[in-house]
């Protein structure tokens, strides 16, 4: 009696325990098989061009390349990729990004040992893995403008104490353009003063400190 084909999978991420841990779950499954691991976004898209894995858990906060532009390159070579991002981050900014990227996944980090297995299978099966609360969250801000880059870049630098004037002088503009622009990220994300829009910003995944 033959056996079904194994899911074929690449594990990405810098940290070398969370490698092992998903390497020791997956060795126990019949059905799935890891055929590489890599530490990084370059050797990420290095590793599945080569090993054209069916499934890549992709982590997303790693140096240099990251898993969003690793995303972002894998599937512009290989639209039919089927991709699981793993985060710690629950906001919905960085979900909206991952499955705007390409991934048809996103796993908490957190859930590894409840529903990794699942996730796989599912989205293998052509599926897509979204937790319910980044889902509920997602669905709540639907709609809603997302900030610009240079807005990003701004509540950033606020977050980490800048006034006006040194966010203007660190982005090389003027102190009422930078006036402007917070009007218009307070607007965006419905929040009553800087501060306000910082920890909004931090709890959605917008920005991290």
């Amino acid at each position: 009696m033959s056996h079904p084909t194994p899911i074929r999978i690449l594990t990405v991420d810098d940290h070398p325990l969370m490698r092992e841990g998903i390497a020791a779950v997956l060795q126990r499954q019949p059905d799935m098989q890891l055929v590489g691991e890599a530490d990084s976004g370059a050797a990420a898209i290095s590793a599945f061009r080569t090993l054209r894995p069916d499934i890549t858990l992709m982590d997303l906060q790693m140096p240099g390349i990251d898993g969003l532009q690793a995303i972002t390159t894998i599937r512009g070579e290989s639209p039919g990729a089927r991709l699981i991002v793993l985060t710690t981050y629950s906001g919905d900014a960085q979900a909206w990004h991952a499955l705007k990227a390409g991934a048809a996944g996103y796993l908490l980090k957190s859930t590894l040992r409840t529903a990794l297995l699942d996730a796989i299978r599912t989205v293998h099966a052509g599926g897509r893995w979204i937790p319910s609360e980044v889902a509920q969250t997602l669905a709540r801000h639907a709609g809603q403008e997302m900030l610009t880059e240079r807005e990003v870049a701004v509540l950033q630098r606020i977050a980490h104490g800048m006034s006006n004037r040194e966010v203007a002088h660190g982005l090389s503009l003027t102190e009422d353009a930078i006036k402007a622009r917070v009007k218009g990220i307070l607007a965006k994300l419905g929040a009553r003063d800087r501060t306000h829009a910082v920890t909004i910003a931090l709890q959605r995944g917008l920005i991290q400190l």
